[in-house]
């Protein structure tokens, strides 16, 4: 049917009408002449009709196979499927929320090495649907080439963090030194590599579907790598910034579930028929209210408020500081309505408890359009899940989706509304620069400092 259509000069698959054949041609593809090799016309044969394919022509995915455990599907064998899905849901969500709770409980490096590991999971994921759907056309280097970008971009990424995080321990390090002092460099040059690598694997007849495979690529990096490196970003302003508004996404996620099954009439969404306006409206409000509470709770102490700085001295991180002005408690008047039904005139709240309520909204009316969008992508390419990683939930990535814009945002609050110039970040690039040029930022420092007021001048003998 392709060629019928080729050869008559209709729309192909793009709309545009195919030409007719020049003189010398065949008419479904290029002229070969008769010095061609026999392995070049093999690769022709092989490859010939590759960019004639329409999206009907993609093969669809084989489902996943149940990865429930027995145990489950014996205890649940006489309920339904949908109260089946249901617990085995639940079971698993309090099991997943017990093994967070512990690595909280092991340290900021531990979160940093689960966000670290998720970003892996969740990529391979991604690149596993593109191999599967294209998997007949035998991708030359695809699968090493996707690896070899990852461990690129995330060199380039966690370079720079490494650069502005533990400037004290590279210093003591000379070979590291270098690696810093040269890290872009280094980065570009890997990378180029990679693009060299994947101009040397194209195959004649075979490059638009290439090119789709490395923009697959690059668009899944975009997707994973750079909004892991900006959780991690997060989490080093402290980690109740990391904690408050990944909790609330999964609050959200777990109680417009709830809403919506037990409650849920009216559908939402076409991507997601399963979801309802009375579960995301319950979700709504839900997570407002966790949110705010959370917020309350953790403000406390000062291992979810401090910024996580590595010491140098004790080869570890820590989390000990006067906490900032958001985390202290502050009295607020309450409206008139408010002091009528509370009959008090004022509240004492943190102040991170009102950005809350700007984080939870966030997760609760736009975080879902992640899971949207990720919803919109499986029925692209017909199937129901990422993986089958998690019995009931998917793969990672389907826990996981709307947790990327998430953290978009929330680095883009903190940059915007909180935070200016680090101190410790400041501090550690002052560290590694040359002793006359630290000497020379002291005297603008001092001079600047007197000026102002806040240091006496030296009186001079």
């Amino acid at each position: 049917m392709l060629e019928l259509r080729h050869r008559a000069g209709c729309p192909g698959p793009g709309g545009a009408v195919a030409p007719p054949p020049r003189e010398g041609e065949a008419a479904g593809g290029d002229h070969e002449t008769e010095s061609t090799s026999d392995k070049e016309t093999d690769i022709d044969d092989r490859y010939g009709d590759l960019d004639s394919r329409t999206d009907s022509d993609i093969p669809e995915i084989l489902p996943s196979s149940d990865r429930t455990p027995e145990i489950l599907k014996k205890a649940l064998s006489g309920l339904s499927s949908r109260w089946k899905n249901w617990w085995i849901r639940g079971i698993l969500t309090l099991t997943m929320i017990s093994l967070f709770f512990l690595i909280i409980y092991m340290g900021s490096f531990m979160l940093m090495l689960l966000v670290l590991g998720i970003q892996v999971k969740c990529f391979h994921e991604i690149i596993t649907i593109g191999y599967r759907v294209y998997r007949s056309y035998d991708l030359p280097w695809f699968r090493t080439l996707s690896w070899y970008f990852l461990l690129c971009v995330n060199y380039f990424f966690y370079g720079e963090t490494v650069a502005d995080y533990f400037a004290t321990f590279v210093q003591r390090e000379e070979q590291l030194q270098s690696l810093i002092r040269y890290h872009r460099f280094i980065s570009f040059a890997l990378y180029l590599a990679g693009f060299c690598m994947f101009v040397l694997s194209l195959v004649k007849k075979h490059y638009r579907l290439q090119f789709y495979m490395f923009a697959w690529t690059h668009v899944t990096l975009l997707i994973t790598v750079t909004q892991s490196h900006l959780v991690i970003q997060n989490l080093f302003e402290g980690m109740i910034w990391f904690l408050v508004p990944i909790s609330s996404v999964i609050c959200n996620d777990i109680t417009a579930y709830l809403f919506g099954f037990f409650f849920g009439r009216t559908p939402l969404i076409k991507l997601s028929p399963k979801k309802t306006w009375e579960g995301f409206i319950g979700g709504f409000f839900s997570t407002v209210v966790f949110g705010f509470i959370a917020a309350y709770v953790l403000s406390k102490y000062q291992y979810f408020v401090c910024p996580v700085e590595y010491r140098s001295d004790v080869n570890s991180f820590v989390t000990e500081c006067e906490p900032s002005e958001i985390f202290q408690l502050q009295s607020y008047s309450l409206p008139p309505f408010l002091k009528a039904v509370l009959r008090r005139e004022t509240v004492s709240l943190y102040p991170f408890q009102i950005h809350s309520i700007a984080l939870s909204t966030f997760a609760s009316l736009i975080g879902p359009f992640g899971g949207f969008f990720a919803s919109g992508f499986k029925r692209a390419f017909k199937i129901k899940d990422f993986a089958n990683t998690i019995p009931g939930h998917g793969g990672i990535m389907d826990r996981f989706d709307c947790q990327y814009l998430m953290a978009t945002f929330v680095h883009v609050y903190i940059t915007s509304f909180i935070r200016g110039p680090n101190p410790s970040k400041v501090l550690q690039q002052l560290l590694v620069l040359q002793p006359e040029q630290q000497l020379n930022i002291y005297k603008t420092l001092k001079t600047h400092l007197i000026e102002k007021g806040i240091l006496q001048p030296t009186l001079k003998v």
